[in-house]
């Protein structure tokens, strides 16, 4: 996103040509979809091989009697077949991710449906105050991502009509928002749907190894909160002092004639901020409701017999549908959003309609892991992959760092977190746990390297959209200028990530969540 000057023509053509390549090995890949039915139909002709083969590892875990071993089990062949077809449809619907993503998504839905999401945007950057907007703007992104698409479809736009009109390059307003929604991806205040999404992969990726291990919705809820302030203040700087002077000041005659008209900020009507205000009050009554629950002694929500809270946090997705709920029809009816409960399955029935292609793409990921675990050779990878670590001493938190690259390589191809991880967790969970580390950890590392990389990766489902609304204030813009301005987010979140993680985890040694351990022990 530049201004057009010839200054920086050469380090445009550097990016496009970058980019190339990018896009070029990027549409090597099949879409998501076809990905997952590939994986799933290769692994059954690598089960064959590795099965006629007599591949086999020791088992490494606790339980296991002495000198047992784990051998590759071939599904090409009959009874292979009839685990297959016989277990098709348990494989999709016991797909620990989609009922916890539908049902979080039915509560969002009402919320966002009902005008609650955009107001709550709108009324965090524009009660700022001037010298404080991109702070808000980038804080509003991150906030955003409990529904990501609102922050998308909403804050960035708006952010360069912010900029635009407060007189600064209305580009350098959208790059604040944009790195605030994508780049902080992970960071958020509150959990969004994208955390029990991730949780219940980790957690079909532990069970490899440990059967009845379970990863909550929280497992990284304190590292993503610190991380919110932590991408808000990077995220503001590099603006302020980066990609601000790169533009330089913003020429008009590049922009499309109709984006200029009208250039005037819509401030919250008396209406929605009395519909905020009933919002809060429902959500004060919610999480009055959640505290009685949970935090007295002998409360429903804790274990009757250790008085752990466990059964809390194996309901935080139900709490997380109450909430959005709640809040979203409070402020729909105090706005006349929403009158009754038609307005609200509709908005439901909405919530779920924009998923379609989210349950294609699970179903074949259910095949692909199971067929993955019932073949072994996830935990064959995983033993094997350890033992190289531990012979090339790489067993220690310096592992993170190359674990995190990885995932940032991957990511640049693969822009969905959700197929990122489903097809990256049942191999690197399984192996960092027979290291030592803790599923939580191993997944905290993970959305680190997912989400610094959204910025400047064309696999990103957003970046199409992002690049077609910055071409109404600079129709000269291309793809590469585009990665130019956004590459020193990405390159400053990595670096301040990766620290602040081995701050908070190694240093520190404080828990990634609430409950989460840092070392595995099995």
């Amino acid at each position: 996103m530049t201004n057009g000057s010839t200054g920086t023509s050469g380090r445009r053509g550097w990016f496009t040509r970058f980019l190339d390549s990018v896009e070029w090995l990027g549409n090597l890949l099949p879409h998501p979809v076809t990905l997952f039915a590939l994986l799933a139909f290769a692994m059954v002709l690598l089960s064959g091989l590795f099965g006629a083969l007599g591949v086999s590892v020791a088992d490494p875990r606790p339980s296991a009697p002495e000198g047992s071993v784990i051998e590759a089990v071939s599904l090409l062949n009959a009874e292979g077949l009839r685990l297959i077809l016989g277990n098709l449809v348990s494989n999709f619907v016991n797909f620990a991710p989609l009922g916890v993503v539908l049902v979080a998504m039915l509560g969002v839905g009402i919320a966002e449906k009902s005008g609650l999401l955009s107001a709550m945007v709108r009324g965090i950057v524009l009660s700022a105050p001037r010298h404080v907007v991109t702070v808000a703007i980038v804080f509003a992104g991150v906030i955003s991502n409990t529904a990501s698409e609102m922050g998308y479809v909403v804050l960035v736009p708006l952010a360069g009509a912010i900029f635009l009109a407060l007189g600064r390059h209305p580009l350098a307003g959208m790059a604040a928002a944009f790195a605030g929604v994508s780049g902080g991806y992970s960071a958020n205040l509150l959990i969004g749907t994208v955390d029990p999404l991730l949780a219940g992969i980790t957690q079909e990726a532990a069970r490899l190894i440990d059967p009845s291990y379970e990863v909550f919705a929280t497992a990284n809820w304190y590292f993503m909160a610190v991380s919110t302030f932590m991408i808000t203040i990077v995220g503001s700087l590099v603006t302020i002092f980066i990609v601000e002077p790169k533009l330089g000041d913003y020429d008009s005659s590049h922009a499309d004639p109709g984006v200029l008209d009208g250039n005037s900020m819509e401030k919250l009507t008396p209406v929605e901020r009395k519909g905020l205000l009933g919002a809060g009050v429902a959500a004060a009554l919610v999480l009055g409701l959640i505290a009685l629950l949970a935090i007295p002694e002998g409360a429903p929500l804790r274990d009757p017999v250790d008085g752990s809270t466990g059964p809390f946090f194996r309901s935080i997705v139900a709490f997380i549908f109450l909430f959005f709920l709640a809040t979203g029809f409070a402020y729909g009816r105090v706005t006349g959003s929403m009158r009754n409960d038609r307005d609200v399955i509709d908005a439901m029935a909405s919530a779920v309609s924009t998923l379609g292609l989210y349950v294609v793409l699970v179903f074949f990921a259910a095949q692909f892991v199971a067929f993955f675990g019932w073949t072994n050779l996830g935990v064959i990878t995983a033993v094997t992959g350890a033992e190289f670590l531990i012979s090339a001493e790489l067993t220690g938190p310096l592992v993170f760092v190359f674990f995190i690259i990885m995932c940032c390589f991957v990511n640049l191809m693969l822009g969905s977190a959700s197929a990122q991880w489903a097809v990256t967790a049942p191999v690197f969970v399984p192996m960092l746990m027979l290291v030592g580390y803790a599923p939580e950890l191993i997944q905290a590392a993970y959305r680190i390297g997912d989400s610094t990389t959204n910025i400047i990766t064309p696999m990103m489902s957003y970046f199409g959209l992002i690049l077609a609304w910055a071409t109404r204030y600079n129709k000269n813009i291309g793809i590469g200028t585009m990665i130019a301005t956004m590459l020193p987010f990405s390159i400053f979140f990595f670096i301040c990530w990766v620290v602040l993680f081995y701050i908070w985890v190694f240093l520190l040694g404080l828990p990634v969540g609430p409950g989460a351990a840092t070392y595995y022990t099995g």
